[in-house]
């Protein structure tokens, strides 16, 4: 990861410390995010949280879940104090651990975990290469038969989103300068020659329908500075009902690890 991408999530955990908005704004998109992957997790599970970054979500499954072990890994040394000092804080002892990690060389040995999760993770790396680097990793210290989870921004949804903006002359949304988007097509091609089994949780259309794209047609997004437009949190609740449709940059690919093989 480039120095300038390293230093940018430096510089948000000093910011914000424990507080979501150091890895991301949007709250409820991160609660849907969170809300998906804890349906992949159960009790007693070992699990490795990639991309932790100061542990907000990582809490947020503890309090669901009785895992035997949550371990969270993140580049940026500043989110890794800070997850380490909210742990601390709330009291939850050998439960979870953070370390400095890259998700291109994690530091443990082949078929470790029970569940493997990435959160925005690997579109931080600037190459596709890189990217399925990190995915071999995650596959490697994935264990037999376990769940692998990408949940990652994607570009062929926001080109789609764009489209629709243009339509009724909105300008389009773009990467952040520290984003790489993954290509659907591409890693479904990579998945597939690999033989690795997937779904596909598309978790955040309708919302995202809702947050960049109505909100500006029905409200002044002027009023509203950052995430706290009013309408975010009405589609937020629509989407817990009702999803699909594509829109959603958010979307969480579900790999199972084939059992025979240790990848």
């Amino acid at each position: 990861m480039t120095d300038f991408i390293r230093e940018y999530w430096e510089s948000q955990a000093r910011k914000h410390g424990a507080a979501h908005v150091a890895s991301w704004g949007d709250n409820f998109a991160i609660a849907l995010e969170v809300d998906t992957i804890a349906q992949y997790l159960k009790d007693g599970d070992t699990v490795l949280d990639v991309g932790c970054a100061n542990g907000f979500s990582a809490f947020r499954q503890l309090e669901r879940h009785k895992l035997a072990r949550l371990v969270g890994v993140d580049f940026a040394a500043s989110m890794i104090d800070a997850a380490r000092a909210a742990a601390a804080e709330i009291g939850l002892g050998e439960q979870v651990e953070f370390h400095e990690g890259d998700v291109r060389a994690l530091a443990f040995p082949d078929a470790s975990f029970d569940v493997v999760y990435t959160t925005r993770v690997l579109i931080n790396l600037p190459t596709w290469e890189q990217q399925v680097q990190g995915i071999g990793e995650c596959l490697r210290v994935a264990k037999p038969g376990a769940t692998v989870i990408l949940s990652e921004g994607f570009w062929e949804p926001l080109m789609l989103l764009n489209a629709m903006r243009a339509l009724v002359r909105l300008p389009p949304l773009v990467e952040h300068d520290f984003n790489r988007y993954l290509k659907k097509e591409r890693l479904e091609e990579f998945l597939a020659a690999s033989k690795l089994a997937y779904r596909v949780e598309d978790f955040s259309s309708v919302y995202y329908l809702g947050s960049r794209l109505l909100r500006e047609l029905v409200t002044d997004p002027a009023a509203y500075p950052g995430y706290s437009n009013p309408i975010n949190e009405i589609f937020y609740n629509i989407e817990r009902d009702y999803s699909g449709g594509g829109l959603g940059v958010q979307q969480a690919y579900v790999i199972t690890k084939p059992r025979e093989t240790a990848r």
